[in-house]
């Protein structure tokens, strides 16, 4: 199991929209969520940026996010949610979400 943190911002205007979104996510998109081997995925809020965790229980995260992007549902859910969404200022050409390192775990 590999643990990620990731970092985006989210334009103060769309917040609620944001919100609204995720408090009835599609239950497709749980599903392929689930299909891509990613567990205890949890999302927060603070001071306009968004910080997602989540475990990836898979032996190909690659292949398993190609699976995810190709999905049609998923797309769909992407454009509701990528107009509230911006990349943080650090982030390279194709980053959306910014993997972070993990610099401490406590079990």
């Amino acid at each position: 199991m590999i643990r990620y943190g990731q970092i985006i911002q989210v334009k103060p205007e769309k917040l609620e929209r944001y919100k609204e979104l995720h408090a009835a996510v599609w239950p497709e998109v749980l599903a392929m969520i689930t299909a891509c081997n990613i567990r205890n995925y949890s999302i927060y809020y603070r001071d306009g940026q968004l910080f997602a965790y989540f475990e990836y229980h898979g032996s190909d995260f690659t292949q398993d996010m190609a699976k995810m992007a190709a999905d049609p549902d998923t797309q769909r859910w992407w454009a509701e949610c990528m107009p509230c969404q911006q990349p943080i200022s650090t982030a390279v050409a194709d980053e959306w979400w910014v993997n972070m390192e993990e610099v401490f775990h406590c079990d």
